[in-house]
């Protein structure tokens, strides 16, 4: 799913980056009591699926390395290229900022922050998947601490999702957070969508087609569009 096609030198780059993760991570748990390696590998696949470059993909696997063990930024742009090193050194550096106040949480100027820190855009990218993944492990965490994640992916980084074009992104954001932030209208909501995303996916598809003939056999030359609301977009 990457944006081109990679070579065997590149796909060799990207196996050594892994193994450089694994054994950095090697002695280290998730609150779930799974391997750590899942999370920056998680993140990876987030951004395969969104088809970014190869130095993204490095960048994922090894972003959290340099902040929680003992190998040195210099090593990776020894090992790799200043590329990734640089890519790498944004996201720990996005992931030191600390908020003096809950005000400053929802101020504007916090998002645009986060982007002016970043040198590069793939480091805000990265930001987002990781923060995505996370939320998908949330349920192991505290509920204390699932309220204060929930509002802080909620206030900055879903509007920044939006914002970056992102629609995958941000609405599973919105939705993780919201289901944490008003469980009971989450599972409210969640329980009238009987049907899975896809089978709602496939039947406005199959509308579309139709209000697609009915304009055609009426000569009217029209574009019919249509999409899937998540949860927090209904409620």
């Amino acid at each position: 799913c990457i944006k081109e096609q990679p070579t065997s030198e590149q796909l060799v780059s990207l196996e050594a980056a892994f193994s450089l993760a694994l054994s950095a991570h090697d002695s280290q748990r998730r609150q779930s009591g799974e391997p750590y390696i899942l999370h920056p590998l998680g993140v990876t696949k987030i951004l395969a699926i969104l088809q970014v470059d190869l130095a993204t993909l490095k960048a994922a696997l090894l972003h959290d390395v340099v902040e929680d063990t003992p190998i040195q930024l210099e090593e990776i742009s020894q090992q790799f290229d200043p590329e990734v090193a640089m890519l790498v050194d944004g996201v720990t550096k996005l992931s030191r900022i600390e908020y003096k106040s809950k005000e400053e949480q929802k101020l504007e100027s916090h998002r645009k922050m986060l982007l002016a820190m970043a040198k590069d855009l793939r480091v805000v990218l990265i930001k987002l998947a990781e923060r995505t993944f996370a939320m998908r492990e949330l349920s192991y965490a505290s509920p204390e601490r699932q309220q204060r994640v929930a509002r802080e992916v909620m206030t900055i980084y879903a509007p920044l999702a939006h914002r970056m074009g992102i629609a995958q992104l941000k609405w599973e954001l919105e939705d993780l957070s919201f289901r944490y932030l008003a469980p009971d209208r989450y599972k409210e909501i969640a329980k009238l969508l009987s049907e899975k995303r896809s089978e709602r996916e496939t039947y406005i598809d199959r509308v579309a087609q139709q209000l697609r003939e009915a304009l055609a056999a009426q000569g009217i030359d029209g574009e019919i569009t249509g999409r899937v609301k998540h949860i927090y977009s209904i409620y």
